[in-house]
């Protein structure tokens, strides 16, 4: 079935299928979402009054390896979009190349830093080819999706606050012309905060602003850019994201509201920035780096209208009584919530420690140098994204060690498995002790999430990127081995019969297992690791994301569909302390809050 008048931006209204249409948008990220509770956050989403669904792509999931696409099951965009259509939403799509997100690398895949030359976001011709690749893969799944071809697809969005970047001016065109060449005839828009729009815009594509309050005059700045045009808040951001080692940011319910209703009552379209956060499970969080290294915390939680676990919060609540003044009929009943359960303690019973399971990871790496993750020759060599690398060498004496700041991010350092300190990018040197013959120098490096926004996304290699030195001499002969804890690791971990059951070894660096039995269907659940250090923890198999006491956050949502009734295995890597049980509960710890509205907005950025 074919359509004719999709979004039109050509007066000061959008229209759509020739009638007036206000864009009452929310974004929530089918990547960050179980795909069991897609439907459940969808009918959330339009029980709400919102009319159209924004989602980004992400690059570097569904090309994990260069030229190996993945858009099955978790990832499956096709499925989400045709819900949503089903829910009776619209999509705009952001297709980015580059989205930001608040995800590793904003999106892009590790492999494209392999090139020493590699120039992100512009048109040097090792990322134009793989944009290319990637794009006559996405655009295969999703043309049938767009409007006129009777799909549920808007507009999309050209890359992501490219203005923020500016650092080709042949870039935005070269990826407009990637999608019109592929047969978009949809709305094309670009979206960029107050201090992005200042950049040059493109003919036919409609400017969107980025904001979280009304000051400077934002939406008439953008009005005096684009006479009689449509104006919409591409991202109205509904909370903050976090940090590890500071504040959870909160953004007080009345505040947002208040800025809502005013953006309606102008007739500007919006989008809220995020409706649903959910979870950066995995390895897959950011970080921030404007001169100190932040990494994002597992929960996106974000201070949403729905929370991290897809519960309706008092800004839903306001939200939905404000937009359902916007409608004619009464809105669709909230579907009732998920339920909770705070499991019984778990207590430790097998643990097998980081040395031991050395074998089960691949082949390690010879090299007289320190080779960086990215360019480790494992995963079809397009190198390691994600986790852990482990750096061994032969030393003769003790004395300073010094990391040149070439660790990415931190490091345990090891002297024949005795946990020496640590480095990161604060700590640059450490004395290793003293000691007879030929010893083993270990680094134990952790990547906790690479840069998503600003100017050093080709800067951000994980791993040891350049030379370590022992009084001042730099350390050679190198076995490095890849420690990205994928599935196929976990499975042979799993399935060893090397685990230990006495506790006088040491247990970390290392594995820890623990059996949890559930009685009845699987309830969602947080899982609290008080007494533990830092890590990562895997229940039967899916990655649940990184763990740390610094916080702020406190736990780690386990959603019921990943459980089973009976027995469900856990595993936590941890690196320096561990405790013998693991705790439930029905109610996350945010730990201490901060209120956005309060902070300079320069803070924020």
């Amino acid at each position: 079935m074919s359509r004719l008048k999709g979004l039109k931006a050509d007066s000061s209204q959008f229209t759509l299928e020739g009638e007036p249409f206000h864009i009452l948008g929310g974004s929530i990220h089918y990547f960050r979402v179980p795909r069991a509770y897609w439907e459940d956050r969808l009918l959330k989403m339009k029980a709400c009054g919102l009319n159209t669904l924004t989602t980004y792509v992400p690059w570097n999931l569904h090309e994990p390896e260069r030229g190996a696409f993945n858009f099955q099951d978790q990832l499956d965009l096709k499925a989400y979009v045709s819900l949503a259509a089903q829910m009776g939403l619209w999509v705009i799509l952001r297709p980015g190349p580059y989205i930001c997100a608040e995800w590793d690398l904003g999106g892009l895949p590790s492999w494209l830093l392999q090139d020493k030359d590699m120039q992100l976001r512009t048109t040097y011709p090792g990322f134009v080819d793989a944009v290319n690749l990637y794009f006559d893969k996405l655009f295969s799944v999703i043309k049938p999706l767009m409007f006129e071809e009777g799909g549920p697809i808007i507009a999309l969005q050209v890359e992501n606050e490219y203005g923020s970047f500016a650092k080709d001016e042949k870039y935005m065109p070269f990826i407009k012309n990637c999608l019109q060449s592929r047969g978009v005839n949809e709305l094309l828009l670009t979206s960029d905060n107050w201090e992005g729009l200042r950049y040059g815009g493109m003919d036919g594509v409609l400017k969107t602003i980025n904001l979280q309050r009304l000051s400077f005059g934002a939406i008439q700045h953008l009005a005096d850019m684009q006479p009689q045009k449509p104006l919409m808040v591409m991202e109205y951001w509904s909370g903050w994201f976090d940090v590890w080692g500071e504040h959870h940011h909160v953004f007080h319910a009345e505040d947002m509201l208040a800025v809502v209703s005013e953006i309606l009552e102008r007739g500007v379209s919006i989008n809220l920035y995020m409706f649903h956060g959910g979870t950066s499970f995995g390895f897959m969080n950011g970080a921030m780096d404007f001169g100190t290294y932040k990494p994002q915390v597992t929960s996106y939680d974000y201070d949403a209208p729905l929370s991290e676990a897809g519960d309706c919060t008092t800004k839903y609540q306001l939200l939905r009584n404000l937009f359902s003044q916007y409608h004619s009929e009464p809105l669709p009943e909230v579907p009732s919530p998920q339920e909770k359960r705070a499991y019984s303690t778990v207590f430790i019973q097998h643990h097998l420690s980081l040395w031991d399971s050395l074998h089960f990871a691949d082949k390690p790496h010879r090299s007289e140098r320190p080779v960086n993750m990215e360019n480790l020759p494992v995963n079809n060599n397009s190198g390691q994204s994600y986790g852990y690398t482990l750096y061994e060498t032969t030393i003769t004496s003790g004395g300073a060690l010094n990391s040149r700041n070439s660790i990415r991010d931190r490091a345990l350092v090891f002297v024949d498995r005795q946990c020496v300190g640590s480095l990161d990018y604060k700590t640059q040197e450490l004395a290793l002790p003293d000691g007879k013959g030929e010893r083993t120098l270990s680094l134990l490096v952790e990547n906790c999430g690479r840069v998503n926004y600003g100017k050093a996304l080709d800067e951000q290699c994980k791993g040891i990127v350049g030379d370590i030195v022992l009084n001042q001499t730099p350390l050679r002969g190198f076995t490095i081995f890849c420690l990205d804890m994928k599935p196929s690791f976990m499975k042979r971990l799993t399935n060893s019969g090397q685990w230990k059951t006495d506790f006088k070894s040491p247990t970390v660096p290392g594995f820890l297992q623990a059996r949890l039995s559930v009685d009845g269907p699987p309830k969602d659940t947080f899982i609290r690791l008080p007494g533990w250090g830092k890590g990562v923890a895997f229940v039967n198999g899916q990655n649940l994301g990184r763990y740390w006491f610094i916080g702020p956050q406190h736990f780690l949502y386990l959603p019921g569909p990943w459980l089973r009734s009976g027995e469900n295995q856990i595993i936590v890597f941890e690196e320096q302390r561990s405790d013998d049980k693991i705790l439930f509960t029905e109610n996350p710890d945010h730990g201490k809050t901060i209120d956005v509205y309060k902070l300079p907005f320069c803070t924020l950025l």
